[in-house]
């Protein structure tokens, strides 16, 4: 017989069900903590744990003053491919975060994104990935990226400096780097984007992070390394992001290879 689950992990379950059935609906307030212990569901400590558990999930919001609520958005998309298409931020200004709004549905301020810059000693991976010596100075331009007031990720992107210095990339102002983001400052400086390489890895948060990122406890992080190639193959941005698990849906789409094809038609 397998052990019965503790009492936090039924009442939570039990309001899980009743989310995502649609009995509860988005923004409908969870009854009170001493609400639940009044009416003899358990202890403050048990419901406080359920409610973190559903907040883990995804499926409600924990605000002091506020109470607990239903969340009333599906995740974030994260697109792939997509979210770098040249027209986009070469012809326009929907920078990739902003793109991923956009493909939500989401409403957005350019301001939701801030940033600090600093010249930094490159860490090991960081100059793997330029081809620098471990400790060379680069440029480190570190994103925190909000939904309104929650934060939804961090991003840090990591430039030799003779590829950006002068630029808008090394500008702390709030938001992207001007019209069309870093990008298009590279466009315009003469490195051209033209492929990139993004690895995910889902891990623990260290205490700084979940802090920063408003984390629920159990709640983990997809920490994304991205290199950013010119046609020639020279990088010239390698970026960490680290994202709430449960804020974003990872979306790709992509055209099928063939490599066997490809051999065929070089014969």
């Amino acid at each position: 017989m397998a052990p019965k689950a503790p009492k936090w992990r039924e009442l939570a379950d039990r309001y899980a069900e009743q989310i995502r059935s649609g009995k509860l609906k988005p923004d409908q307030q969870l009854p009170q903590i001493r609400e639940l212990v009044e009416a003899g569901e358990g202890s403050k400590e048990t419901v406080h744990r359920a409610y973190k558990a559903l907040e883990a999930e995804g499926l409600v919001s924990m605000a002091r003053g506020h109470g607990t609520t239903v969340r009333p958005k599906a995740p974030l998309k994260r697109l792939g491919i997509a979210r770098y298409d040249k027209a986009k931020w070469r012809d326009g200004d929907e920078v990739a975060f902003i793109a991923d709004r956009v493909a939500s549905g989401r409403t957005y301020s350019r301001n939701e994104q801030t940033q600090s810059v600093s010249r930094v000693k490159a860490p090991a991976a960081v100059a793997v990935a330029h081809g620098l010596p471990e400790g060379a100075d680069v440029y480190a331009r570190a994103r925190l990226v909000k939904e309104g007031t929650q934060p939804t990720h961090t991003l840090t992107s990591y430039y030799r400096p003779e590829h950006v210095e002068g630029t808008r990339i090394v500008d702390p102002t709030p938001g992207p780097a001007g019209r069309g983001g870093g990008f298009r400052v590279l466009y315009d400086a003469g490195y051209e984007i033209d492929h990139m390489r993004e690895e995910l890895f889902a891990r623990v948060p260290t205490a700084e992070e979940a802090q920063l990122l408003q984390l629920s406890p159990g709640e983990w992080v997809v920490e994304l390394h991205r290199t950013t190639y010119t046609a020639d193959g020279t990088v010239v941005e390698f970026a960490v992001g680290v994202h709430a698990a449960t804020r974003f849906a990872w979306s790709y789409d992509f055209k099928v290879p063939d490599s066997a094809a490809r051999e065929g038609e070089s014969e």
